[in-house]
């Protein structure tokens, strides 16, 4: 059974709207490229107080690669913390739990 997308649940809008997020809370939210080495998260957010996280993004319901899926476990297992992503609510609820846990 085909699902229907909407505009708000693909990834360009969900990577617009999580950047417009992390500006409006005073952080970056940086393309990462390597072009040696794919695979890697999209984006790195930096916040306010020494906040960082990758963010992999996703249209709504789809998964990270294989490829992906090593890469988020290496950046794991040395410590960084990665999100995959694939709704604005997501977001939401991840800068604030981010945020107020160091507050």
């Amino acid at each position: 059974m085909m699902t229907t997308t909407t505009y708000k649940d693909s990834e360009k809008y969900i990577e617009r709207y999580l950047c417009q997020q992390v500006q409006g809370r005073g952080g970056l939210s940086l393309k990462y490229s390597n072009p040696g080495l794919i695979g890697f998260p999209d984006r790195i957010c930096l916040l306010p107080g020494g906040i960082v996280f990758w963010v992999e993004l996703k249209s709504r319901g789809r998964k990270p690669t294989r490829i992906q899926q090593i890469r988020i476990a290496a950046l794991r297992a040395l410590g960084q913390q990665v999100h995959v992503i694939d709704s604005i609510s997501q977001i939401d609820d991840l800068l604030n739990k981010t945020l107020n846990s160091k507050l």
